[in-house]
Parts: C-alpha cells; sequence; structure tokens
C-alpha cells in the first residue's frame, strides 16, 4: 500500500496484521489540512494569532502510574523493574485485538516520522491517531522525513493512541481505565484513555532509551545548544527547573529542549521540536519562546483564552502544566540539523524550594555521576494537591519515568563520556535563596544567565573557589555582575541556625535516597555523596 500524502480506506498497514476501520485513514497530512480537520471536527480552536488551542479533558498531564511495559524473555533481564511495571504478553495481546476492534468506523490520522537526528540511531516511528491536533502535535515534536522518503518508510516503532478507548483492569492487566502500554519486543505502543498529547512524545523517549545503550549511545533528558564557537553544552533538569528556558539563549544555537543522544559523532536531538511550558510565559523574559505561541502551526495545549482568543499565561485554573508544541525552526536561532559535537560543558539543573544550595557549583566526574543518579529537585507549595511545604523530589537520571533500564547503566555511560571528553560539569539551582520557598525568593533569573554565561565560555574556570561545607563540591566566591552574597547560600539567611538545620534535611534526603544505587557504584562515586559538616560561621 503506499503511503504518501493522502486518504486511505478499510485495512489500513499500521500495525501488526493490519488494521480495519471503515473510516477514512489519512496519511501523513500537513499543517493546514490537519488544523482545517481539527477545528471542523470540533477537536480544537484557534486563537487569535492562528495557534490551534485543544484542551485534553480529565489528563492533563502524564498519567505515570497507568504506564506498563510488556515483560517477556527479551526484556525480563533488562528492565529496571522496581521502576517500570510489567505487563502478561497475554494481556498485552487481548489490550491490542480490544483496541482495533474498538475502531468500527473511526477516521485515523497517520504520520510517518523520525526519533534521533543521527541517522545511524534513528527510529522510525509511526503514529496512529484518532484526533487531527493529535497528528499536528507529534508532527511538531519529531522528525519530518523527507517526502520523497515516505513512500519507503518502514516503521521500527508503532504507537497507537485512541483517547476514546477505555481499558478493562481485569481484562487487560493494567491499574483503570487508562493505559500505556510498552511492548518494546514488538516495537508497539498502546495508549487509551487520555487525550494527553505528551504520552506519544514520551513513548518514543522510552524506547529510545531502552535501544541505545545497547549501542553505546547516551540517550538524555535534556536540552542541548551550541555556542558560536562550536562548544557543545547540554542541560539536564526535570519540570520548571529551566531546562527549556536557559538553553533558548539568543546568543546560541538550540540543538533541541528535551531529549538527546550522545554517541561517537557527539549529541544529536531526538526530536524536531520543542514542548514548552507556558505558565507564566512573558514576552519580555522568554521571547523566543513567547513568539512561537502567535505562529500558525503551534499547539497549545490546555491554555486559557480571553474573550478575544488570546492565550492568558497566568491562568492556572485548567492546570500548571500548560504547553505549547512547535517546530523547531520556529525558533530564530535553531539548529537545522539538530546535531552538535561532544559537550564542553553539562549543565545539572535543580529548583531547590529548600534554600540550601548555591546559584552554581563545579562538580568532578564522581560528583557528576552521584547527582545525575539523584536527579533532585523540590516541588512548592500549591503546586500538586497535598503539597503544602517544599518538598524533595528525586527522579534519577533526571527522567526515572522514561528510563526502562537500571540507572546505573545510564550513569557507568555518562561518566565514561565525561571522562572520555573532559567536560566540564556544572550543578545549577534556579530555586530559592535567602530561605526556603515561601520565605526566601526565587533565584534571579539574570544571575543564572550571568554564571551560565561565564560557565560556557570559560571564564569561570579562572574564579576562587570555596568547598560548599555540606555537598563537597566547588563554588565560586565571586563573579562579576553577580551578587556576592548569593554565592553563599548560609550568609542570604538571617537565621543561620534556621539555614544549617535546612541544609542538614537536605543532606539527610541525598543520602537516603541513594542507598539504592551504593550496591552499583565504585567508592569514588560514594565518597562524592554530601555529608553533615560544621558550617563556617
Amino acid at each position: 500500500m503506499s503511503k504518501d500524502l493522502g486518504m486511505r480506506n478499510s485495512s489500513a498497514d499500521l500495525g501488526p496484521g493490519g488494521i480495519e476501520t471503515s473510516g477514512v485513514v489519512r496519511y501523513n497530512l500537513g499543517e493546514a489540512e490537519l488544523i482545517e480537520l481539527a477545528v471542523a471536527r470540533g477537536e480544537a480552536s484557534l486563537t487569535a494569532h492562528g495557534a490551534l488551542r485543544a484542551l485534553t479533558g480529565q489528563h492533563t498531564g502524564r498519567s505515570a502510574k497507568d504506564k506498563f511495559v510488556v515483560r517477556d524473555a527479551t526484556t525480563d533481564d533488562k528492565i529496571w523493574w522496581d521502576n517500570n511495571k510489567s505487563i502478561e504478553p497475554e494481556a498485552f495481546d487481548r489490550l491490542y485485538a480490544d483496541m482495533v476492534a474498538h475502531l468500527g468506523d473511526r477516521d485515523l490520522f497517520v504520520q510517518d516520522l523520525v526519533g534521533g537526528a543521527d541517522e545511524t540511531h534513528a527510529l522510525n516511528s509511526r503514529i496512529v491517531t484518532e484526533y487531527a491536533w493529535h497528528a499536528l502535535f507529534i508532527r511538531n515534536l519529531l522528525i519530518r522525513p523527507e517526502r520523497a522518503d515516505l513512500e519507503s518508510f518502514l516503521p521500527e516503532l508503532t504507537i497507537i493512541n485512541l483517547p476514546s478507548f477505555r481499558a478493562d483492569p481485569e481484562r487487560h492487566g493494567c491499574r483503570s481505565e487508562t493505559v500505556i502500554a510498552v511492548n518494546l519486543t514488538k516495537g508497539l505502543v498502546l495508549i487509551g484513555g487520555t487525550s494527553y498529547a505528551g504520552e506519544m512524545k514520551k513513548s518514543v523517549f522510552t524506547a529510545l532509551n531502552y535501544l541505545l545503550p545497547a549501542k553505546n549511545v547516551m540517550p538524555m533528558h535534556c536540552s542541548a545548544n551550541l555556542g558560536p564557537k562550536g562548544d557543545t553544552a547540554v542541560f539536564f533538569g526535570l519540570s520548571g527547573t529551566g531546562k527549556t528556558t536557559l538553553s533558548a539563549d539568543p546568543a546560541r544555537t538550540l540543538i533541541g529542549d528535551d531529549e538527546h543522544g550522545w554517541g561517537e559523532d557527539g549529541v544529536f536531538n531526538f526530536e524536531g521540536g520543542c514542548y514548552a511550558k507556558t505558565i507564566r510565559l512573558s514576552r519580555e523574559a522568554e521571547p523566543e519562546i513567547f513568539g512561537t505561541t502567535e505562529r500558525f502551526g503551534t499547539v497549545l495545549e490546555n491554555v486559557v483564552l480571553d474573550e478575544n482568543r488570546i492565550p492568558d499565561f497566568d491562568d492556572a485554573s485548567l492546570t500548571e502544566n500548560t504547553r505549547c508544541a512547535y517546530p523547531l525552526h520556529f525558533i530564530p536561532n535553531a539548529s537545522s540539523t539538530g546535531r552538535g559535537g561532544h559537550p564542553h560543558n553539562i549543565i545539572m539543573l535543580t529548583a531547590d524550594a529548600f534554600g540550601v544550595m548555591p546559584p552554581i557549583a563545579k562538580l568532578s566526574p564522581e560528583q557528576a555521576m552521584y547527582h545525575f543518579l539523584s536527579g533532585y529537585t523540590a516541588k512548592v507549595a500549591g503546586t500538586e494537591k497535598g503539597v503544602t511545604e517544599p518538598e524533595a523530589t528525586f527522579s534519577t537520571c533526571f527522567g526515572a519515568p522514561f528510563m526502562p533500564r537500571h540507572p546505573s547503566e545510564y550513569g557507568a555511560l555518562l561518566r565514561r563520556l565525561i571522562n572520555d571528553h573532559n567536560v566540564n560539569c556544572w550543578l545549577v539551582n534556579t530555586g530559592w535563596t535567602g530561605g526556603a520557598y515561601g520565605e526566601g525568593r526565587r533565584m534571579p533569573i539574570k544571575a543564572t544567565r550571568t554564571l551560565l554565561t561565564a560557565a560556557l565560555d570559560g571564564s569561570l574556570e579562572s574564579a576562587e573557589y570555596r568547598t560548599d561545607p555540606n555537598f563537597g563540591f566547588a563554588v565560586p566566591t565571586a563573579v562579576t555582575d553577580v551578587e556576592t552574597s548569593i554565592l553563599d547560600p548560609r550568609s542570604t539567611w538571617a537565621d543561620k541556625a534556621a539555614y544549617d538545620e535546612a541544609a542538614s534535611r537536605l543532606v539527610g534526603m541525598f543520602i537516603d535516597n541513594f542507598e539504592k544505587f551504593e550496591e552499583h557504584v565504585d567508592g569514588s562515586v560514594l565518597s562524592a555523596a554530601p555529608a553533615i559538616r560544621a558550617a563556617a560561621e
């Protein structure tokens, strides 16, 4: 069957054994047609500036507790089952059969796309959806092959996404009516019962995280950019730490904002687009990202519109997790290749809501592995139901929900690459200073950008450093155009004893969290752990 642009009926070559539908199957439609159909079908609406706004209903974020990986002879000894819930092959097969039967006369949208800008390690991915706006979303997020290449496109991963399908936990071996079932042996992902589009993007990432380490390629939940001298920088960080914001630097070329691989030829983007948070987005603070929200082709997810259909990015009444999805070329200084050399610098971002960590610290390779495996940030009050005070979050490798393999496998690979290529590693706190959340203030973004610039251009190498008494890493004592006080977080607290208590609590959380990794790392990494020491007066 030809797979060029257009419509096909009846048996569609979409998954194992084909999928039967009496509806219309639309292959590889472009942005204009998908937007027309999304609006005509009542799936989404246009904003005053021409972007497409869609609402996802009950699910405004990923359903992490509803994600399962098929446990079979191939995956049994390769998956980190402490972190990944299993589903039996027979239950998966019943789920697949029931999803296919559910189609009936539904129309389908198919996009043939690629995960990975490095052709050697790219993953051909076929995404089958029942929503036109979902097809546009994933078309924005992944890499679009040349039209001439679509005729011979052979998918290695197929994602079938049917929000209208409701799973049966007893029959399908899942937890609820929502399910994300990943069969890594068959290269097939089934998504049902959720309209949140990010599930598709992260399913591709999960597959790459499984496949690439066996090829000595490091998959990374990170953004990356390229300096004017060709120096690549990688930014690790969990949601809300500034990964997308800080990598969108007008003085540097953006390689990508969320997912990359690091292989024998350097860094490469997994994606062809960006999925940026928009809550409290402003034209002044983030002009490049804000500009994409006024472009035809951008998808706004769960963003509130006013009576004139102008987005209100300060309105979190639907969710704090408002997003925009746009192709990479909407950013003026984005890379056209999605490629960069081996990193000169690695930045690990954390939003420390306890107000304990300095705004920047230099890490040894062993400290880098320790903090990579820890993956620390903090939630603040109000962001999630039941969170009333700062709460530590440890997401190993800065992306535990998407890591099928044991984190020590990724950590060892990263440490080797850091050593092989003599990479500078930095820990950057974009969280609070002068006190915990609610008492202190957010780290000034101007200071963060100044410190990052100094790290990336090499000028921070000549600074004087002190050793942090709790975490043991090196902290600069003075940097031009940065308040000296914030470089020593203890000095910014009015109550020094309260700082010491907060630091002691946080160090204890790090130590407790790392216990599960102790048997998987050597003594040099264990010696990089923080410890309670007497703080200087």
